[in-house]
């Protein structure tokens, strides 16, 4: 069963109020990127916490003296770099999901 467009407007709607901001999320990375701030702002809780562990286990191995600590914080600061061109894409995928989920939720009430 097809919806309204006025339900389509309305969903459209919400699905802008409820967009995460580009802004916000590049200000967390800048500010808390290794804490993976930015990660658990768009959505993305488990990247978050490899982004903690990568880099705050990485420094902890580096001062314990464990070689593989130096790896650990690259890959870190490498997920963190690619981060800068991945935030929007992420961002972009968080609006596709409200949007899916109101026009589920339209479809179910509507039926």
């Amino acid at each position: 069963m097809s919806i309204s467009t006025e339900k389509q407007i309305l969903i459209e709607q919400r699905v802008t109020n409820e967009a995460k901001s580009l802004g916000v999320a590049y200000l967390l990375w800048f500010f808390l990127g290794s804490f993976g701030a930015h990660r658990f702002y768009l959505g993305r809780p488990l990247s978050a916490i490899l982004i903690l562990v990568l880099i705050y286990g990485g420094w902890f191995a580096m001062i314990s003296k464990n070689h593989y600590g130096a790896f650990m914080l690259m890959a870190g600061v490498l997920f963190l770099l690619s981060d800068l061109f991945f935030i929007p894409s992420i961002a972009s995928a968080w609006k596709n999901d409200v949007r899916k989920r109101l026009m589920a939720e339209a479809e179910r009430t509507s039926a």
